[in-house]
């Protein structure tokens, strides 16, 4: 196993024991309710010391997705104690087969504020709060990688609820952060162009500088409607999977490296 022959430090064994062990729950492999294999068990499967396995299940306890009673051992907790906003929890998720369904999840968790966050923020907005929303709907525009336009996608839509003046959206921006950089990776490399994206983005802007909160609203439900139809449209893991393998042999840039075309 790739894991068992990387030299890694306490710090590192201890999360790649805590990967390892996190991404087969998400992907299926142990059920909600369901014993794992205990401590001696796990150490044999990833060639690691019964430490490092130790410190991998109290951080993947943390994160809500197990749970240890003495003399019983550790059983998987209920999906809907997992954190799943919790950023590792995150990246590991959108490397299962049921990525599609994260991205529809966060779709319509945005659906509920986001379009009440514009319109809030046209109301509210102050000079400020506005240049950051500009800056950072000019600074997609302009990306030249993949990572920078994801970067100023996240910072216009945090920008928006803080615009928004509730207290408690924006540390909730902050709490859904992960959630939507994921999103925005998967459908800004999906897409073949992103003018229609752009457009969109910079409809929010403009209805937000001029202070119109219908039009803001209108602007981001199309927004999202738009998102909507790309996840969609996604391939199924297997097909996406075949892609890739064939854009690294025939000597495409990697996804760390992903200029932005076409804008």
């Amino acid at each position: 196993m790739a894991i068992a022959r990387k030299k890694r430090t306490g710090k590192s064994r201890h999360f790649a024991a805590a990967e390892e062990i996190g991404t087969r729950i998400l992907r299926g492999d142990f059920a909600p309710g369901v014993l794992l294999p205990n401590e001696a068990e796990w150490c044999k499967r990833l060639r690691m010391s019964r430490s490092a396995v130790r410190e991998a299940i109290k951080m993947l306890k943390a994160k809500g997705l197990l749970n240890s009673r003495p003399k019983v051992g550790t059983r998987v907790e209920p999906r809907e104690r997992w954190n799943l906003l919790d950023r590792d929890v995150l990246s590991w998720y959108l490397a299962t087969p049921d990525r599609g369904r994260f991205l529809k999840s966060v779709q319509e968790m945005r659906r509920i504020f986001e379009p009440e966050a514009a319109a809030l923020a046209a109301a509210h907005r102050d000079s400020t709060q506005m240049t950051l929303i500009t800056e950072a709907c000019r600074d997609m525009g302009t990306a030249t990688t993949v990572e920078s336009r994801i970067e100023a996608d996240v910072r216009f839509h945090l920008g928006i609820l803080s615009a928004a003046g509730n207290e408690f959206l924006v540390p909730f921006g902050f709490l859904i952060e992960s959630a939507l950089a994921n999103v925005f990776d998967y459908v800004t490399r999906s897409v073949g162009t992103l003018r229609h994206a752009q457009s969109l983005h910079e409809n929010i802007e403009k209805a937000i500088r001029h202070r119109r909160p219908d039009a803001a609203r209108r602007a981001a439900r199309l927004l999202l409607a738009d998102t909507d139809d790309i996840i969609e449209h996604l391939p199924p893991p297997a097909v996406e999977r075949a892609k890739r393998r064939r854009k690294i042999a025939g000597g495409s840039p990697s996804p760390a490296a992903t200029p932005v075309v076409d804008r």
